[in-house]
């Protein structure tokens, strides 16, 4: 069997800018641009695609414990211990700073298996940058839920 490496790093094309105007709004010639040419993007542009799973998840987990969603957003998405560790972390976290929103840098994930993935990411509050790590496992539905999650510097 062979095993994958997934990386995932946010390109500065997918950072909101507040200069630059919203996507499919209207610029200086129109929402799509100079007539005749179709909607405005990037050269050679087409579909964007969804990140993986574990991106999401990154993404979902980092709202709850940055404060930014409730805890009970995550039921459905979260299998055996993973909530209650959720419960647990959520209100001590130090991502729950008054500071800077906590916003995700990297995330990387390897699969022991064909329906598990083990993921770690960095994650930035201003100048400091933590960990995260955690656990998907897919269902015999195929969907993917959080099996564990720990932060650093903070018990499991």
């Amino acid at each position: 069997m062979t095993t994958h490496t997934y990386a995932y790093s946010p390109s500065p094309s997918h950072t909101p800018s507040p200069t630059r105007p919203p996507r499919g709004g209207a610029g200086p010639s129109g929402p799509s641009g100079p007539a005749g040419t179709g909607p405005r993007g990037r050269a050679g542009s087409g579909p964007r695609q969804m990140p993986p799973p574990h991106v999401l998840f990154a993404e979902k987990l980092l709202a709850v414990l940055s404060g930014e969603r409730p805890v009970h957003w995550m039921l459905g998405h979260t299998v055996g211990e993973a909530y209650e560790q959720l419960v647990r972390l959520a209100p001590e976290t130090p991502l729950r700073s008054c500071g800077p929103r906590p916003v995700l840098r990297h995330c990387s994930a390897r699969p022991p298996g064909p329906d598990a993935v083990e993921a770690c990411a960095t994650i930035a509050t201003g100048e400091r940058v933590r960990a995260m790590a955690f656990r998907l496992e897919r269902g015999r539905d195929r969907r993917w839920r959080c099996a564990a999650v720990e932060l650093d510097g903070l018990p499991a």
